[in-house]
């Protein structure tokens, strides 16, 4: 998040306590391509619910990162007509061109 240097007109946004909703969960996945995209699998939860050993469907990782907000891959960065999902060297550098 430092790296990106964001300014003051960026709302930051804490999704345990401010859950986020089905409508933005498919408006996220219609820019990111998939929901796929948009699932952690680093999540403690992945593994403690057996989920690395099924094969999980699109309609799966949404019903999931809709249910639980830890599989929902962070930070997400949105802006207009692009989202910034994860923290990959990749991800930051494209994100910051994107915002300076």
């Amino acid at each position: 998040m430092k790296e990106l240097e964001l300014g003051d007109d960026v709302a930051l946004r804490e999704i345990k306590s401010q859950p986020i909703s089905e409508e933005e969960v498919d408006a996220m996945k219609a820019l990111a391509g998939s929901y796929e995209a948009l699932f952690s699998k680093r999540a403690m939860k992945y593994r403690a619910m057996g989920l690395h050993e099924q094969d999980l469907t699109e309609a799966d990782y949404r019903r999931l990162i809709i249910e639980e907000y830890t599989f929902l891959k962070r930070p997400v960065l949105l802006m207009e007509d692009q989202v910034f999902v994860g923290n990959t060297k990749q991800v930051v550098t494209e994100a910051y061109a994107a915002l300076h």
